[in-house]
């Protein structure tokens, strides 16, 4: 799993392939605000701190 300090984003489908998703799959989640996502110009980006929260891979996400 990438770490958030040192990674703050992943790629679409970087996030696709930790989720056990395909390309065309990883992009329609995004659409659908299933994956968090940011537009940073053309770049559609994951941050990776709320992907963690979201998996519940964080102790931020075990105390809410």
């Amino acid at each position: 799993m990438p770490d958030p300090m040192a990674h703050p984003t992943i790629s679409v489908p970087e996030a696709g392939r930790l989720l056990g998703l395909s390309r065309p799959s990883a992009y329609e989640a995004a659409k659908r605000g299933d994956i968090p996502t940011l537009r940073v110009g053309r770049r559609l980006l994951v941050p990776t701190a709320p992907l963690l929260d979201m998996l519940g891979l964080t102790s931020r996400s075990v105390r809410a």
